[in-house]
């Protein structure tokens, strides 16, 4: 059962119409959730905001006030005289005391709380190990105010026309969260007495099953989708790709209402004015082609995979092509209107034979298919799996993405610092075979006792996968010399194998 927080994001604006000039804060560039992005200000909801009922309005109201307080120095008009060092509490760790502070002076206040007003509710899409509902609210800045950020968990803060916070985002210069840029942009097209009018019947529609609209950069839009993958995952990962020229990137879906999901939003694309010109695959596992097929015949568009993918597919569809390492598919212009944006194959064997990674041109955004998952590990399953050649494809990647970009798995959230998260996992593989040698040399030899060593943090219904990705790591110690493989499942280490 994945956990659900309740949150709450304020907008705080100034100015009326297209004139409006909405804050923004950036988030510390370390932080697990968001990290480097531009965001509304906010934070979960403390139990001082509320009495027994979290995610009420008066609660978000509180919540929304507090966290202002507390992250940008607002203090809205009637709230009265705040203790001084009431703020410098709030920003510590442990600050429960300091939140109850706080309700106490709003509920000697009463008429501050009107000045919040509740927009909109989104929640996070079942992609990630926490999610969560979140209270769009909004409030006009007090005359004259400034934000004013403590550093730590935001470094910086500013007030912009989202039309110049949007422009700024497609040319790359900024991360923004993503409900983020959907709000901008309604804003933008809107202005804002339009958009507090008509945002909450847009957000319900979401909260019913439309499928949100993720970009993490412009052109690149994410689309979770329920899956039979494997725990702890439940969703994989489509991608849209494009805003002229329009690829999709794994449709994943058995279930016709998840197809549907999908239809939906390639089909606000396509009226939009994009073309979908064709259907990419990472590779062949069941849980990244359930809708191919009939997405290839909905929009009569070809299926583009390697060939080694091709191969272990019976693709009913029209054309099919195969697509090989260091392909170049056109995009047509970028968001910003930059020409020559283009996506590159390129060849990442190691989880599957013909796994594709796909890196756009203009952002150096990476989406990673199976290479990397940010809810778990990438189970390596031989003989079709092999974790020599895996590893070699992750340090590939992260020499291809340079230093930069934002990293968009099949299952779990995207990563913003992508080659971080590539050593990552190759430090975590180290790790896993430092502890496999040192067990075989402890002088256990069955599977079976090298696994409940090794994956002994592993919950007991997991172990069926991890015994696969053990078996995976024995076979690359055996073809460097440094294991031998003994009658059934008896593995043995080779006294003086180099290290």
């Amino acid at each position: 059962m994945k956990r659900l927080r309740i949150a709450t994001a304020a907008l705080v604006t100034r100015g009326s119409g297209h004139d409006v000039e909405v804050l923004l804060v950036r988030r510390a560039p370390e932080l697990r959730f968001f990290g480097g992005y531009w965001a509304f200000p906010g934070g979960v909801v403390d139990d001082a905001d509320h009495d027994g009922e979290p995610d009420d309005d008066v609660a978000h109201a509180r919540c929304a006030l507090r966290e202002l307080h507390e992250e940008v120095g607002l203090t809205v008009d009637g709230l009265g005289a705040l203790d001084p060092g009431l703020r410098s509490r709030l920003l510590k760790r442990d600050a429960a005391e300091a939140s109850a502070e706080f309700r106490v002076a709003l509920d000697e206040a009463p008429g501050a709380l009107g000045a919040v007003r509740p927009i909109a509710r989104l929640t996070t899409p079942p992609f990630a190990p926490v999610l969560y509902r979140t209270r769009f609210v909004h409030l006009e800045g007090p005359a004259g105010f400034e934000p004013d950020i403590v550093p730590g968990e935001l470094v910086e803060g500013a007030f912009a026309r989202p039309a110049e916070l949007l422009e700024s985002w497609k040319r790359g210069e900024r991360l923004v969260a993503p409900p983020v840029v959907f709000m901008l942009e309604r804003l933008a097209e809107l202005g804002l007495e339009a958009f507090l009018e008509r945002i909450p019947g847009i957000a319900a529609e979401l909260e019913a099953g439309r499928l949100h609209p993720i970009r993490n950069v412009p052109g690149v839009v994410m689309a979770p989708l329920s899956t039979r993958t494997l725990p702890p995952a439940t969703t994989t990962n489509a991608y849209l790709v494009g805003t002229t020229r329009l690829f999709v990137i794994d449709p994943a879906p058995t279930d016709p209402l998840e197809q549907q999901r999908l239809f939906d939003l390639i089909d606000d694309q396509t009226k939009a004015g994009a073309d979908l010109v064709g259907v990419l695959l990472t590779h062949h596992h069941p849980d990244h082609v359930g809708a191919v097929e009939v997405t290839s015949r909905r929009y009569d568009v070809p299926v583009l995979a390697h060939p080694e993918t091709l191969a272990r597919l019976d693709l009913d569809v029209e054309n099919a092509r195969p697509l090989e390492d260091g392909v170049e598919l056109p995009l047509g212009t970028s968001p910003d209107g930059a020409p020559g944006w283009t996506l590159t194959a390129h060849h990442t064997p190691g989880h599957a034979p013909g796994h594709l990674c796909f890196r756009e041109s203009r952002y150096g955004a990476v989406l990673a298919g199976d290479l990397v998952s940010t809810v778990s590990t990438i189970v390596i399953d031989p003989p079709e799996g092999h974790m020599g050649i895996y590893l070699r494809s992750l340090e590939r990647m992260a020499e291809v993405m340079d230093g930069a970009g934002v990293l968009h798995p099949a299952h779990g959230p995207v990563a913003s610092d992508g080659p971080r998260v590539l050593r990552r996992f190759v430090e975590h593989r180290q790790r896993r075979e430092d502890s496999l040698v040192a067990a075989l040399r402890s002088g256990l030899e069955r599977e079976e006792e090298l696994l409940g060593r090794v994956y002994a943090d592993v919950p007991d219904e997991l172990l069926p996968i991890a015994a696969r990705s053990l078996l995976a790591g024995l076979i690359k110690l055996e073809e460097e010399g440094r294991a031998a493989r003994g009658p059934g499942a008896i593995w043995a280490s080779v006294a003086g194998a180099a290290e």
